[in-house]
């Protein structure tokens, strides 16, 4: 069955505007409570399930926070509020707490005009797709408010950070520390501001910490996991040893080394499975996405660790993950799953698990990555109508199959619409920088002129 509602990472879009509307949002949290309600997750019988909400640093979560708990309460769903918070942070919470589930207000790397709802459940994990379905067919009914007496309550969570950031430290090995690293750490104005820095400098680091000053409006402004040049010239100006980008949810991770250079999604992940089977302790393979570089994938294979591509989106690799029971996947978009340590991406955990490779082996980024050469990739977004479909193009289908027969076996095409926006992503990647160029070129090109139609 066809979502209507929910993307690849919950429901998202532009403020005031359906299906983010305080209206929506309040229907949205009475049928999660209602499902919630009727689910049986370990709950003491007459006791009330309990969902914590956390939100990242946008203006516009205030408004949709209010309208969550006012349809989870008519619902008689008891609410723990956090305020801001990573969303890895609300997916561990709900596991330490013993609570029913939990929801993020977030647009994760969207600037703070968008927003959006994404849930977890009891164990920490996105929620299946039936449960989706099933919050799905009660947002368009009546809502019921429950007797008074039934009604759910309110409470802050008043130690939601600190809880939060031991987790984080507990993943770090504890004979080693980041005393004498001078480093940079990239808050995107978002969630992580009050709790990044804190981790690595509890770990010992010297820490500069930006991008920590949220008002409401700049999150992920030309700062974070999808903006790095900041980042970079921060960590050039201070003559840090390493840098840190997160995004505005905390769930991506992008690294800087010394000399300004940046290291991706894909890097990192290779230089925590490369560690991992130094160390021999890499269970099973690794899940990389339909975007993992070429290299990366040819790279394993010469290291003999087993690798498999999932779908785009942090979601569609935790799911392999669990089917192959491995513990390791990512995308190059900067989110990495060690699942091992938590049950979904992290980025400070992620950056943890690098910094842990390499304190361990005494090498800079630079080395742990010699002899991997990144096969050029280029990626082009291209805003559509949301009625067309790519997929039965003939003009788009073209150009497409001469871009494969002209690349070969040296490169990939691949073409897909966005799961949280009304975008076509086009990417091409392959040995030669020039005709991977030419061939996005050509192709978003006839995207445009084929969705104009």
């Amino acid at each position: 069955m066809t979502k209507k509602y929910f993307g690849t990472d919950g429901i998202r879009g532009r403020v005031g505007k359906e299906p983010i509307t305080p209206e929506f949002i309040m229907h949205l949290g009475y049928s999660a409570g209602k499902v919630l309600a009727a689910a049986d997750w370990h709950l003491v019988e007459g006791k009330r399930p309990t969902v914590l909400i956390g939100k990242d640093t946008r203006v516009s979560g205030y408004l949709l926070e209010s309208s969550l708990q006012a349809g989870l309460c008519a619902a008689g769903v008891d609410v723990l509020l956090s305020g801001p918070m990573p969303t890895p942070a609300i997916a561990y919470l709900i596991r330490a707490l013993r609570l029913q589930a939990g929801i993020v207000i977030s647009a994760s790397h969207n600037l703070f005009e968008d927003n959006g709802v994404k849930f977890f459940s009891a164990d920490g994990c996105k929620l299946p797709d039936s449960m989706e379905h099933s919050i799905e067919s009660l947002i368009d009914a009546t809502i019921e408010t429950m007797p008074s007496e039934k009604l759910g309550k309110v409470q802050r969570l008043k130690d939601a950070t600190g809880r939060y950031i031991e987790f984080c430290k507990s993943s770090f090995p504890y004979h080693l520390d980041l005393r004498g690293l001078k480093m940079v750490v990239d808050c995107a104005n978002g969630a992580t501001y009050h709790i990044a820095g804190h981790v690595m400098h509890e770990l010992g680091a010297d820490v500069i910490t930006i991008g920590a000053q949220p008002n409401g409006l700049n999150i992920n402004l030309e700062c974070g996991a999808t903006h790095c040049s900041t980042l970079q010239k921060t960590v050039i100006h201070h003559h840090a040893d390493i840098g840190i980008a997160l995004d505005g949810d905390g769930d991506r991770i992008m690294m800087v080394d010394k000399q300004g250079r940046l290291y991706d999604g894909d890097q990192l992940l290779y230089i925590i499975a490369k560690h991992r089977k130094q160390r021999r302790v890499l269970e099973g393979g690794v899940v990389g996405t339909l975007m993992t570089n070429l290299a990366i994938e040819n790279r394993f294979k010469e290291m003999n660790i087993p690798f498999l591509r999932a779908n785009v989106g942090d979601r569609h690799v935790l799911e392999l993950l669990q089917e192959k029971k491995w513990y390791l996947g990512g995308e190059n978009s900067g989110h990495i799953v060690c699942k091992d340590r938590h049950t979904t991406g992290d980025g400070i955990i992620s950056a943890l698990q690098v910094l842990y490779a390499l304190r361990d082996t005494q090498k800079t980024l630079a080395q742990f990555t010699r002899g991997l050469v990144l096969y050029p990739q280029r990626l082009i977004n291209i805003k559509i109508p949301k009625s067309f479909d790519f997929r039965s193009n003939k003009i788009v289908k073209t150009v497409q199959e001469e871009a494969e027969t002209d690349l070969n076996d040296s490169g990939r095409v691949l073409i897909r619409a966005s799961g949280t926006e009304p975008l076509i992503r086009v990417m091409v990647e392959g040995k030669s920088k020039q005709k991977v160029n030419y061939w996005t070129e050509r192709i978003a090109q006839a995207v445009q002129i084929a969705s104009a139609e």
